[in-house]
């Protein structure tokens, strides 16, 4: 099949740690690696804060065996970026493909693609990774999913839901139940077979071997409820002794608030706060944690949770976390997105070796089923369903 792919994309966006942009890359890389053609269509930007672009005017660039085409953004608000030489490119090419797969509603590249899709009677499959629910604080949203969402939910062949979760906010929205598919994220666990030998994170940070090591990796925005782990953390320190914490990630406009909240607490010396964490650092931070805990007020189906269960680390997940319904007492635990709450399930997992050993034990069998492999092959059933 000749599958064309639209999503913000690697090298583009390079510093978004974003689990859209790993979720693209990876289902399209095995999609090249069973034959298929795969074209991806992105903006040039760069990252999301900056207005940082690729150098050349508009390029095509192979990755991975991927082609990717990146069309120069002329305005941008984070990851909404107009790029108005795409529309040439839809017209003259769009008809050329089996079938599209569109990740994200709110993307101009998206809405675009979904009007020339409908009128050359090219099917697109939608995945909006989290972007469907409706918020009182989002007014500016609220108008666009009006005049842009809805239309293009309508319109798709097929959406995909991450979990059950997911699927509810479509149908709440009105999105026929026959028309949702349910497939996960998933994770090349041929990355994993090698590991790093435990201990090399303890020594480069002088963390001993004595002290539990809490961690969080993701982007440092408020949505990800790292303020509620930093606000839990400080009451578990004043229970145990011995126990670090350290946030791992990219800005994304809350690192300085942040930084205000953990000195106001008086826990400096208790808290580690890294930037981004790449390749084997990142794999080591994992690998050397007790438990990874992601408390998000929201979150579809977040990576970081994935890579922490193939390092065979158990998690503490928000009850607002899409994942946490394939995790959930398997490989960790589930907890309100609030302080109080969370202080305790921590202390819980810290406290109780044999509970957190059979966490450890159970993460090889559970990843198994999010292998890319498996995800992509459901993925191709929908495509193949589509395009005949």
């Amino acid at each position: 099949m000749r599958i064309l792919q639209i999503v913000y994309f690697f090298p583009s966006l390079l510093n978004l740690a974003d689990g859209v942009v790993h979720a693209a890359y990876q289902i399209s890389s095995e999609l090249v690696k069973r034959g298929h053609e795969v074209v991806v269509y992105t903006s040039n930007a760069l990252d999301v804060q900056s207005h940082a672009r690729l150098s050349e005017t508009r390029s095509i660039a192979e990755v991975n065996g991927i082609s990717v085409h990146y069309f120069p953004f002329i305005l941008k608000q984070g990851t909404f970026a107009v790029t108005p030489s795409i529309i040439p490119a839809l017209q003259k090419n769009l008809n050329k493909f089996d079938v599209v797969h569109v990740h994200s509603c709110m993307s101009f590249q998206s809405f675009l693609t979904s009007i020339f899709a409908k009128r050359n009677k090219v099917p697109y499959v939608l995945q909006a990774h989290g972007s469907v629910p409706q918020s009182q604080e989002r007014f500016l949203k609220s108008i666009y999913d009006g005049l842009f969402s809805f239309q293009m939910l309508r319109n798709a062949s097929k959406v995909i839901a991450l979990s059950q979760r997911e699927a509810q906010q479509y149908k709440d929205v009105g999105v026929p139940e026959e028309k949702i598919e349910i497939i996960p994220n998933g994770i090349d666990m041929s990355r994993y077979g090698d590991l790093p030998r435990k201990g090399s994170f303890r020594k480069k940070f002088s963390i001993s071997d004595d002290e539990k090591i809490v961690l969080y990796l993701g982007r440092i925005h408020k949505i990800k409820g790292v303020d509620i782990l930093v606000e839990a953390f400080a009451n578990v320190i004043d229970k145990l002794n011995d126990v670090k914490l350290v946030v791992a990630g990219p800005d994304d406009g809350y690192l300085g608030e942040l930084k205000h909240l953990i000195e106001a607490l008086k826990i400096e010396k208790n808290v580690l706060v890294l930037g981004p964490l790449y390749g084997k650092d990142k794999l080591r931070a994992y690998l050397d944690s007790d438990v990874y805990v992601l408390p998000s007020r929201y979150e579809t189906f977040p990576m970081s949770v994935l890579e922490a269960v193939a390092c065979g680390t158990p998690v503490i997940l928000s009850e607002n976390c899409g994942a946490a319904e394939y995790f959930k007492d398997k490989v960790g635990l589930v907890v309100k997105p609030n302080s109080k709450n969370l202080e305790k399930v921590i202390l819980e997992m810290l406290q109780n070796q044999e509970r957190q050993e059979a966490f450890r034990k159970n993460c090889k069998t559970v990843i198994e089923q999010f292998d890319i492999s498996n995800v992509v092959s459901n993925l191709e059933k929908v495509y193949e369903e589509l395009a005949h």
